[in-house]
């Protein structure tokens, strides 16, 4: 059985054999592909996430973890290291700056996913943690 890595594998093959469109799962053209740093390990992974741009040089991600009880380990590494690159459909490659929001910037952040994807209202529905939103900002 394939494991989520695979998956995560496909889908970013898939992002950069496309130019950025991403028709597993109905993406389309709605990810960009975060390179981060492991906080413990120093190891440079790449995670594809839902990335609304916010404006000219800000990308919206968030740390949904499809509604699991604990933030996805990217989140960490951001924290740790939030100096990164994405690579975006429309962009190419971008130095960003990552941001965690908060407060009334969070939820107006947060109210836009729940109204691109039902799936994030689902994944608010399975969790107790308020799901943290992060501005990935151009360098």
């Amino acid at each position: 059985m394939a494991g989520y890595g695979d998956w995560n594998q496909k889908v970013i093959d898939e992002f950069r054999d496309n130019d950025g469109t991403v028709t597993t799962a109905g993406f389309g053209r709605n990810l960009v592909l975060l390179h981060h740093v492991g906080a413990r390990s120093g190891t440079e992974r790449v995670s594809p996430v839902m990335g609304i741009r916010q404006d000219e040089g800000t990308w919206l991600i968030a740390a949904s973890k499809a509604g699991a009880p604990e933030n996805p380990a990217w989140y960490h590494n951001l924290l740790a290291n939030p100096d990164v690159t994405i690579e975006t459909p429309d962009d190419g490659v971008v130095a960003v700056r990552a941001d965690e929001l908060a407060g009334e910037a969070r939820d107006r952040a947060w109210a836009r996913f729940t109204a691109k994807s039902s799936g994030f209202r689902d994944y608010e529905a399975r969790t107790t943690r308020t799901i943290p939103v992060i501005a990935l900002r151009r360098r």
